[in-house]
Protein backbone atom coordinates (compact mmCIF):
# COMPACT_ATOMS: atom_id res chain seq x y z
CA UNK A 1 0.00 0.00 0.00
CA UNK A 2 1.60 3.24 -1.19
CA UNK A 3 0.11 6.53 -2.22
CA UNK A 4 0.75 9.29 -4.72
CA UNK A 5 -0.45 12.88 -4.85
CA UNK A 6 0.08 15.81 -7.12
CA UNK A 7 -1.20 19.07 -8.47
CA UNK A 8 -0.68 21.04 -11.62
CA UNK A 9 -1.70 24.52 -12.71
CA UNK A 10 -0.17 26.87 -15.30
CA UNK A 11 -0.44 29.69 -12.77
CA UNK A 12 1.67 27.76 -10.27
CA UNK A 13 1.31 25.30 -7.41
CA UNK A 14 2.17 25.81 -3.76
CA UNK A 15 4.39 22.85 -2.75
CA UNK A 16 2.89 22.98 0.75
CA UNK A 17 -0.45 21.92 -0.73
CA UNK A 18 0.98 18.65 -2.01
CA UNK A 19 3.12 18.21 1.11
CA UNK A 20 -0.10 18.48 3.16
CA UNK A 21 -1.81 15.98 0.84
CA UNK A 22 1.05 13.53 1.40
CA UNK A 23 0.85 14.04 5.15
CA UNK A 24 -2.87 13.24 5.02
CA UNK A 25 -2.13 9.90 3.31
CA UNK A 26 0.93 9.07 5.44
CA UNK A 27 -0.85 6.05 6.94
CA UNK A 28 -0.74 4.43 3.46
CA UNK A 29 3.03 4.75 3.25
CA UNK A 30 4.81 5.28 6.56
CA UNK A 31 8.26 4.15 5.34
CA UNK A 32 9.19 7.05 3.09
CA UNK A 33 8.11 10.10 1.20
CA UNK A 34 9.27 12.24 -1.67
CA UNK A 35 8.40 15.47 -3.42
CA UNK A 36 9.29 16.94 -6.81
CA UNK A 37 8.60 20.63 -7.37
CA UNK A 38 8.30 22.47 -10.68
CA UNK A 39 6.78 25.94 -11.09
CA UNK A 40 3.52 24.57 -12.53
CA UNK A 41 3.40 21.05 -11.05
CA UNK A 42 4.24 19.21 -7.84
CA UNK A 43 4.41 15.42 -7.43
CA UNK A 44 4.46 13.67 -4.08
CA UNK A 45 4.44 10.11 -2.79
CA UNK A 46 4.35 8.01 0.35
CA UNK A 47 6.02 4.60 0.43
CA UNK A 48 5.28 1.37 2.23
CA UNK A 49 8.42 -0.76 1.96
CA UNK A 50 7.57 -4.45 1.65
CA UNK A 51 9.65 -6.18 -1.03
CA UNK A 52 12.73 -3.96 -1.20
CA UNK A 53 13.05 -2.24 2.14
CA UNK A 54 16.25 -0.38 1.22
CA UNK A 55 16.32 1.76 -1.89
CA UNK A 56 13.18 2.55 -3.78
CA UNK A 57 13.32 6.26 -3.09
CA UNK A 58 11.01 8.38 -5.19
CA UNK A 59 10.47 10.48 -7.21
CA UNK A 60 12.62 8.76 -9.83
CA UNK A 61 14.40 10.60 -12.61
CA UNK A 62 15.61 9.62 -16.04
CA UNK A 63 19.34 9.57 -16.53
CA UNK A 64 19.33 13.03 -18.14
CA UNK A 65 16.81 14.44 -15.66
CA UNK A 66 14.18 15.30 -18.26
CA UNK A 67 11.62 12.78 -17.00
CA UNK A 68 10.36 12.51 -13.43
CA UNK A 69 7.87 9.97 -12.13
CA UNK A 70 6.22 8.74 -8.97
CA UNK A 71 4.51 5.39 -9.02
CA UNK A 72 2.66 2.95 -6.85
CA UNK A 73 3.88 -0.52 -7.53
CA UNK A 74 6.76 -2.94 -7.68
CA UNK A 75 8.71 -4.31 -10.63
CA UNK A 76 8.48 -7.93 -9.54
CA UNK A 77 10.44 -9.33 -12.48
CA UNK A 78 13.25 -6.77 -12.29
CA UNK A 79 16.02 -9.44 -12.29
CA UNK A 80 14.53 -10.90 -15.49
CA UNK A 81 14.55 -7.56 -17.30
CA UNK A 82 18.07 -6.54 -16.25
CA UNK A 83 20.17 -6.10 -19.37
CA UNK A 84 17.12 -5.38 -21.52
CA UNK A 85 16.10 -1.91 -22.65
CA UNK A 86 14.53 -0.08 -19.78
CA UNK A 87 14.49 3.38 -18.29
CA UNK A 88 17.65 3.91 -16.26
CA UNK A 89 16.88 5.76 -13.10
CA UNK A 90 19.25 7.81 -11.00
Amino acid sequence: MCAIAGAGCPAGVDPETVRDMCQTIAHRGPDGSGLHVEPSAVLGMRRLAIVEVTGGDQPVYSEDGTVVAVFDGEIYNSPAVDGQRRLRLT
